[in-house]
């Protein structure tokens, strides 16, 4: 029964995931229990081989590098066989003891080189977490920055679904509340976490942002806005009341607002934009306010001219906004260290329209994405220095027609129309809208499919924003379950 514990861990934001797995999970999600029992130099579970869990004797699991470890509890009085952070508490008579490691198991797991690359592939953060749990020496390979930034590389933070915002009543305006829509498949082990998330209730509320695992939400109750930072993954947190946004000095003078996000390392924060205009003509007031310990402090102000046709900002890209002009086709950018604006020229031929182009940032912070889309044809381009690289150029016609849709069926869909609704990070995917139908187009793997279809003709969709699975996951080894312990 103690032995159980062991595969259940409460791990900050990453507690979510383990929590919801059981210790006999038949995926590497499990942690190794019977490695969690040992310390000093015979800390390793075996020798080489592919990175999958085994049963073996007395309800134990290890993972597969070469024929499993299995503890022998003994009665002979010794305490050379305690396990690990034993707690004097818990010493009696039974001991634990583990066998001699082979020569060439001990050899592998030896070598830094050869443990790093075998703990990279283990495929999920989840499963990483738990990995590091074996050992000191595996949590320091696995919570280095190098490490992380290569584990990232090898597995991209995985799109888990997306939350879709419909209106019942397009001439009021009613909103329905947010629901989870699950990508397909996922690994097993996720099972429980996509169940989280469909359960999750909002209640009617409007998402503006979405990043990390975190959601930023307003609510309008008669002439009241609420605003609230919910994270379904991690609930036991509560809701993070958001205190109500700044005002402008003249609301006859405001032309544009958003609140977008910004990452650095696992921190997430919140920044409020708005322009207005001034009594100077084409000259326009741009103002950043900062959520600092729950208060609105003002971060900058910076005017600017002809600006009238900002149609959004865009997430952050280190310390720059970027925010598109249609007006004069070009990228306005605002360096929040400096308080100065620069643009970037549009690729030649491009016309930034709402639903048709959309940024998404680069791991560089020096790099942007930008995907284009007209009639068919959708264009992925990369802005590093002061060029565009086309990156790549798809047919979605080919594409729909894997999908078994005709030309004929697009055309009978009501404005069938190809247009953009997210962007993922890196340019990793783009959610289409076709008609009422949603599509999920992975432009690293060129392949798409069909993730919704509104049914119903009473009800439209009005805002998509994909969840993505939390990085970088918290290693927290202090908070580990010991042998023993009642559940």
């Amino acid at each position: 029964m103690g032995l159980n514990r062991l595969g259940r861990t409460g791990l900050d934001d990453f507690s979510h995931f383990s929590s919801l797995h059981p210790a006999q999970s038949q995926t590497l999600s499990s942690l190794p229990r019977t490695a969690l029992l040992h310390a000093g130099p015979q800390e390793r579970s075996g020798g080489a081989g592919d990175l999958s869990p085994v049963p073996s004797g007395g309800q134990s699991f290890s993972f597969m590098f070469s024929p499993p470890i299995r503890w022998r509890e003994i009665d002979d009085g010794c305490s050379r066989g305690d396990p690990p952070n034993w707690p004097a508490s818990r010493r009696n008579h039974k001991r634990w003891r583990a066998p001699e490691q082979p020569a060439a198991v001990a050899k592998v797991f030896d070598d830094d080189n050869l443990l790093w690359e075998i703990i990279v592939r283990v495929g999920l953060p989840t499963t990483l977490v738990r990995a590091a749990l074996v050992c000191q020496r595996w949590l320091g390979h696995a919570s280095g920055t190098k490490f992380l930034s290569c584990f990232r590389n090898l597995h991209p933070p995985r799109l888990l679904g997306y939350y879709i915002t419909q209106v019942s009543d397009l001439l009021l305006g009613v909103l329905d509340a947010p629901r989870f829509v699950p990508v397909l498949p996922q690994p097993p082990e996720l099972a429980a976490v996509m169940r989280r998330l469909e359960s999750y209730s909002f209640g009617t509320k409007d998402i503006w942002d979405c990043r990390n695992g975190s959601l930023y939400t307003h609510r309008v109750e008669g002439t009241r806005w609420t605003h609230e930072v919910h994270r379904p993954l991690c609930a036991e947190k509560g809701i993070q009341i958001v205190p109500p946004l700044p005002p402008a000095s003249d609301y006859h003078l405001k032309i544009f607002s958003a609140t977008v996000s910004r990452k650095e390392g696992s921190v997430l924060s919140y920044l409020h934009v708005f322009w207005e205009s001034t009594e100077e003509e084409d000259k326009f007031m741009m103002r950043v306010y900062m959520l600092v310990d729950g208060v609105w402090c003002m971060h900058t102000s910076v005017t600017c001219i002809n600006v009238l046709h900002i149609c959004s900002a865009e997430p952050l890209v280190g310390n720059k906004i970027y925010m598109p002009n249609t007006s004069s086709n070009n990228i306005l950018s605002l360096d929040l260290t400096t308080s100065s604006f620069s643009t970037i020229q549009l690729p030649q031929g491009v016309m930034y329209r709402c639903y048709d182009s959309m940024l998404s940032w680069e791991d560089d912070t020096s790099s942007l994405y930008l995907v284009h889309v007209e009639e068919f044809q959708l264009r992925a381009w990369l802005h590093k220095g002061c060029n565009w690289l086309l990156v790549d150029t798809i047919c979605l016609r080919e594409m729909l027609a894997t999908l078994g849709m005709s030309d004929h069926t697009l055309e009978d869909e009501s404005n069938a129309g190809v247009h953009i609704r997210q962007v993922g990070d890196n340019g990793q995917f783009v959610l289409l809208q076709i008609g009422q139908c949603i599509f999920n187009l992975d432009i690293k793997c060129r392949t798409m499919c069909k993730v919704y279809e509104e049914t119903t003709n009473d009800r439209h969709i009005d805002s998509i924003y994909p969840f993505m699975m939390i990085w970088p996951p918290t290693f927290s080894p202090s908070r580990m379950t010991l042998p023993g312990q009642e559940s």
